[in-house]
Formats: structure tokens, C-alpha cells, sequence
């Protein structure tokens, strides 16, 4: 018997002590191969039959020869690439400015640096319309330009480099804190210029950092749906251009071939991000004892860099503040008089698509979040069979781009024996599914840090998984807990391309609401939807915040033991 054999049995025999554990590991392994693997299979299973079901590629053939879609397929690899590096340069300084230097306001560089990461969409597609828009604050306001194009590549660059950084900067501001300081302090005391510490020791440790967050903003930028469906212009984009070619021509076919196309570079972004950026690395901490980080605080490096990123900041404050005035004035460069008739528009006419947002979003939260803790705490603290295809299955979500989720849920569940189309199920279902990975990757770092002794502990002191999970472990990792049920309820508030395709006129949520109103020009409704967007986000960030400081760790739970 092959030591292979023998782990075989052995995870069998472990498993059987727990069946319970075993229902919960099947019930996870069937919900991803149903809402995710399967979908995926049935657009490409679409794209390569006609419609009596003969297995061709004709259809894909005559896509690729389109010399419309290749260029549409290059300009959103173009964006992508250029708003990947502008949002790798900027969240690079955000991140060393904030964790290698001694600036003032550090909190507020913080909250200015994750605030688009939190914010509905829309919000710097809005907020440019109104600045540089033909009715622009700026360009006719100001300046006195009425012939401005405001619509194609340039506005997508920045917004989408705006709306992006914090990914990098997050990304960064981890990997740049990770960096053991003795190695810089030693090339500082040798004579080292902090010009030539910086080339030679931080940005050389730092690259695995900057390809990840390059290819990071990568996938996003390819993915985003909004932005370009709104400023792009002259300057279609593979996402736009699907949704164009199913709800203009009425052809599915094509519209799942536009976004399978879509979906190659994203996968292979996030391959290349997962399984060989995020394993590239220095170790520079070594388990020794080293002095406390010290910070630049050189007037002449210090000043520089908080300079510029106050002039970021101020960028971003002007775009936000420019959407909350919007909502409030009459008619947007016509009209400035403060009015409260787009909320009462909100709150009357529309309240509807955001209830339904709303309560949508609540009912996926929990249990995105605390599915997205049992995968963490199963792929990382069990053996089982399947578990490779749990751990790949769950994060693969990351790399779909929206239009190709919602495409192939319109496949997938429009017929016998999934019939979902239409329904709150579906939706739940996009939103959970697709909102994992972010508590998956949180939950798992924090694992990785706790030893496993206490979880044996428990279940040698007659404590099942389950017990021990909730009891020990999710107290324990309630941070990353938090962040995953912030994420997917934002992501689900603001989700638009994944749900532009199955909401239905029972279901009709806020974002595509929004989308309508910029279809039409009703620029001042937007913005009062989207101040009322950014107060229930704000509201559910408090609430959760509140509701998981409920959890007691073990530390405390003991402590009040003992009191007692």
C-alpha cells in the first residue's frame, strides 16, 4: 500500500468520526459545482453549438475575424494595462508615504486611500460628468468651453485608476509593513543614501507586491462594467459591447463569446497573480528580535510625498463632494438652486429598486460571510477529498468577469431543473457566490497565524468541528470575518454587470436603476441615489462592525470565567 493509498484512507477514517462535518463539506462541494463551476460550463458549452445543438466553432471563428470585436478586445486590454500601472504607481505611494515615512493625518490619508473601494459605483463617472461634462462646472462653468468631449479612453483612465488604487495600495501597504526594517536600518548605517536604500533594498523586496497589484487592477479594470458603459464613449469595451450584442441584437450567442474573451485574460491574470506572483517572495523575517521601524522623517522626502498625496486626496474629495452638491441643485449647469426633489423622486417614485437592494444585500451577507469562514476554516485546517476543488472552485469567482456570470446564470438557470430566472433566489445566489473570495483570502492569512494547538485542544477536551469553529476559531479571526461581510455586503449593494442580465421587473435593484437614469440623462436622480447608497453603507459598515465585536474571543470568554 503507496503513501498515497494510506492518506487516502486515512482522511476516510477521520471523516467518518465526523458526519456531520462530512454533510456540511458535500453540501459545499454540490453549491459550488451548481453556482459555479456549472454556469461556467454551460456558456462555453453555448458558445461552441448552434442552436440544434451541433457542437461547432464557427461562431467563435467568426467573432475572432471581426475586426470591430478585436479592437474592442484590444482597447480593454489597452485600459487595463495603462489603469493598472497609473493605480500601481499611486497606491505605491500611498502605501510608502503612510508606512515608511512620519506624515501627519495619517488616518485620513487611511480613509482616502480604501474610500472608492467602499463606494457604489458610478460616483467618479458622475462626478466627471459634472466637472468636464458640455455642462461641466469646469470646462463650461469655469472655463468656458462648451465643445469639451468628455466620453472615451482618457476619462475611463482616470476614473478607473482612481476607483482602483486602493486595491494596490492595500496590496502594498501589506507587503511594504511585512519587510523586516534591520535590512534597510543596516544599509543606513553602512552610508547608504535613503535615495539608494530605497532602489537597492524597499522597491526590490517590494516587486511580488507590485505584480500583484498591477495584475490585480488588471482584472478589475477588465471586468468593470460601469464605468465604461457610462464615459466610454467612442470607446467600446468587451463588456459594454456584450451587453450591446444581447440586449440591442438580441444574440446570446455572440454576447457569451464577446465575454469568454473577456474572461481568458482575467483568468490567466488571476492564475499568474495566484499561483506564481503570491508565491514569489523575500523573507526577511526571520523569527529574530528587531528594533522598532525607523521612519524617514527628512523634511526633504517627508514633504514631497505628503504633498502629493494630499493633492490625490484632494482629487478624490472634489469628485465625492461634486456627486453630494449634484443631488442637491436643479438641473445640473442650467439651474443651480438647492432643491430637495431628487430625494423626494428617490424616496417616492424610486424606493422600490433600493428596498430591494437592500434587502437583498442582507440576506447574502450572512451567509457569503460565514460561508466564506467554513471553506477558510475546511481548506486550511482539514483534510478531506475535494478539497482542492473547494479551494479553486470558491476563489474562481474572482476571475469571472461580471458579464460573464450573469450570462451563464442565464443559461445555466433559465430551464428545468434550476428554473431561477426571475426570482430573489438567483440574485442571492450571484452575490454570494461571487463575494467569497475576499473573506476566503481574509480568513485563511488569519488561520495561517493562529496555532492549530487550540482548536486540538478544544476537540481533545470533547468539542466537535462545529463547537470548536464557532467557539475558538471565528472569535479568533472575527477581523477577517468583518471584512468579508463588509465586502459582500458593499459588492452587493453596488453590483451591476454580474446582475444587469437577471434582474427582472419584480427584482429590480438600485444599480441598474441608476444605470437607466444615466440613459436618459437624469444625472441630479443618480447622485441622490447614490448619497443615499453611500449613507445605508455607512449605516450596515456601523451595524456589522457593532454586531461582530459581539463575538467574544476565547481570551475574553476565559477572563470572564474566571471573574465569575
Amino acid at each position: 500500500m503507496n503513501n498515497r493509498t494510506k492518506d487516502f484512507l486515512w482522511k476516510l477514517k477521520m471523516l467518518r468520526q465526523e458526519p456531520v462535518l462530512v454533510l456540511l463539506i458535500f453540501i459545499l462541494l454540490a453549491a459550488l459545482s451548481i453556482f459555479v463551476i456549472f454556469p461556467l460550463v454551460m456558456i462555453i458549452r453555448y458558445s461552441i453549438t448552434t442552436e440544434d445543438g451541433t457542437y461547432t466553432i464557427q461562431t467563435i471563428i467568426d467573432v475572432i475575424k471581426n475586426a470591430s470585436y478585436r479592437l474592442t478586445f484590444m482597447n480593454s486590454v489597452k485600459l487595463g494595462v495603462i489603469a493598472a500601472g497609473i493605480a500601481t504607481v499611486i497606491g505605491y505611494i500611498f502605501a510608502f508615504t503612510i508606512t515608511r515615512t512620519e506624515v501627519p493625518c495619517k488616518g485620513f490619508l487611511k480613509t482616502m486611500a480604501t474610500l472608492p473601494i467602499i463606494s457604489p459605483p458610478f460616483v467618479l463617472s458622475l462626478s466627471i460628468i459634472f466637472l468636464f461634462g458640455r455642462k461641466g462646472l469646469i470646462t463650461n462653468g469655469i472655463l468656458g468651453i462648451t465643445d469639451f468631449n468628455v466620453y472615451g479612453m482618457h476619462s475611463l483612465i482616470l476614473v478607473q485608476s482612481l476607483s482602483f488604487f486602493p486595491i494596490a495600495y492595500l496590496t502594498l501597504s501589506g507587503i511594504l509593513e511585512a519587510i523586516d526594517s534591520s535590512v534597510e536600518d543596516a544599509a543606513l548605517n553602512l552610508g547608504a543614501s535613503r535615495w539608494k536604500i530605497f532602489w537597492t533594498v524597499t522597491f526590490p523586496l517590494s516587486l511580488p507586491g507590485i505584480f500583484s497589484a498591477l495584475l490585480l487592477v488588471f482584472i478589475q479594470s477588465l471586468q468593470d462594467f460601469s464605468n465604461p458603459a457610462v464615459i466610454g464613449g467612442g470607446y467600446p469595451t468587451l463588456g459594454v459591447e456584450a451587453y450591446r450584442v444581447i440586449t440591442g441584437m438580441y444574440d446570446l450567442r455572440t454576447g457569451a463569446i464577446l465575454s469568454i474573451m473577456l474572461l481568458l485574460p482575467s483568468l490567466a491574470a488571476f492564475l499568474l497573480q495566484k499561483y506564481w506572483v503570491s508565491g514569489k517572495g523575500f523573507v526577511t523575517v526571520t523569527g529574530k528580535p528587531s528594533q522598532n521601524r525607523t521612519k524617514i522623517d527628512q523634511k526633504h522626502i517627508v514633504i514631497p510625498l505628503f504633498t502629493v498625496c494630499l493633492m490625490l486626496c484632494a482629487v478624490i474629495i472634489l469628485f465625492y463632494g461634486t456627486v453630494i452638491v449634484g443631488a442637491f441643485v436643479k438641473v445640473w449647469g442650467i439651474d443651480y438652486s438647492f432643491t430637495f426633489d431628487h430625494f423626494r423622486y428617490v424616496l417616492s417614485v424610486g424606493l422600490k429598486p433600493l428596498k430591494n437592494a437592500i434587502l437583498l444585500a442582507l440576506a447574502a451577507t450572512p451567509i457569503a460571510g460565514l460561508t466564506g469562514m467554513a471553506i477558510a476554516f475546511l481548506t486550511v485546517r482539514k483534510k478531506f477529498i475535494g478539497k482542492g476543488y473547494m479551494s479553486l472552485s470558491a476563489m474562481l469567482t474572482f476571475a469571472l468577469p461580471g458579464s460573464v456570470v450573469g450570462i451563464s446564470y442565464i443559461l445555466a438557470f433559465n430551464d428545468k431543473p434550476f428554473l431561477l430566472t426571475g426570482t430573489a433566489f438567483i440574485l442571492i445566489c450571484v452575490f454570494v457566490f461571487r463575494n467569497l473570495p475576499v473573506g476566503i483570502e481574509g480568513a485563511k492569512s488569519a488561520l495561517m497565524q493562529i496555532d492549530p494547538s487550540l482548536e486540538e485542544a478544544s476537540i481533545n477536551m470533547g468539542a466537535n468541528s462545529f463547537q470548536t469553529f464557532f467557539h475558538v476559531t471565528l472569535p479568533l479571526i472575527k477581523g477577517a470575518f468583518f471584512s468579508g461581510l463588509v465586502y459582500s455586503f458593499v459588492k452587493s449593494m453596488t453590483a451591476v454587470s454580474a446582475i444587469i442580465f437577471i434582474v427582472s421587473a419584480r427584482w429590480n435593484v438600485v444599480t441598474t436603476r441608476i444605470f437607466s437614469l444615466f440613459e436618459v440623462s437624469q444625472y441630479s436622480d443618480a447622485a441622490a441615489y447614490i448619497v443615499i447608497m453611500i449613507l445605508v453603507i455607512m449605516a450596515a459598515i456601523y451595524v456589522l462592525n457593532f454586531l461582530v465585536n459581539l463575538i467574544n474571543s476565547p481570551q475574553k470568554t476565559a477572563k470572564k470565567t474566571v471573574k465569575g
